[in-house]
């Protein structure tokens, strides 16, 4: 997909990943893409479902999935990503009815990962961009990534961020820095809802 997304589209893929949710929660059941789906949403795309839970008006996670390369139609991928956000995420338990009137939901599309070129592994931090960039760190079968509005919330510099995705990985953070390992980086248009089931707004990944 040539990458432009509008804020309408941005509209319609939250809504999307909430009645999802609560069409499953409720019957167990996938929706299908509506009827109204907009041609370009078809088109193959990466992208990740995030669903956060508000306390005190600051988001805490609560559930993240998604499909880094574009391997599915994008609204596919939004139904079966919010679906598994909410169900799937080993870090939590699932989602209940009870929680979709406390919860934000978010939609990070993606571009295509891309390898970073360096000619040694400590030129990383000057080919990766915080608040630009989403990284990918594999080495053997250890993968880990990181979106790029994550370095942002939590303040983190260049080099930080690649010691946290190798740690996302299950490696020790140091490894960016080792023999055999592959860094990707890619770049993402965020939506998020304000408040529950609130306005939608496109997410600024410099002020993430």
């Amino acid at each position: 997909m040539s990458f432009q997304l509008s804020d309408e589209d941005g509209k319609f893929l939250i809504s999307l990943a909430r009645k999802t949710v609560q069409e499953y929660l409720e019957t167990g059941k996938a929706i299908t893409p509506p009827e109204n789906t907009p041609k370009k949403l078809f088109e193959n795309c990466g992208v990740f479902v995030t669903i956060n839970t508000l306390k005190r008006g600051k988001p805490e996670l609560r559930g993240c999935i998604g499909y880094p390369y574009p391997t599915n139609p994008l609204v596919e991928a939004v139904i079966d990503a919010a679906i598994n956000a909410a169900t799937q995420d080993p870090r939590f338990y699932p989602l209940q009815m009870g929680e979709l009137d406390r919860v934000v939901f978010e939609v990070s599309v993606l571009t295509p990962p891309e390898p970073v070129q360096v000619s040694k592994p400590d030129e990383y931090t000057k080919k990766i961009k915080v608040g630009q960039d989403g990284l990918i760190v594999e080495k053997g079968f250890c993968k880990g990534l990181l979106l790029p509005q994550v370095p942002v919330e939590w303040g983190w510099g260049e080099e930080e961020f690649l010691c946290q995705c190798c740690v996302k990985a299950g490696l020790p953070p140091d490894s960016w820095l080792t023999k055999g390992t592959k860094i990707y980086k890619f770049t993402a248009i965020v939506f998020e809802e304000e408040a529950p089931k609130g306005e939608v707004k496109r997410k600024s990944l410099s002020e993430a």
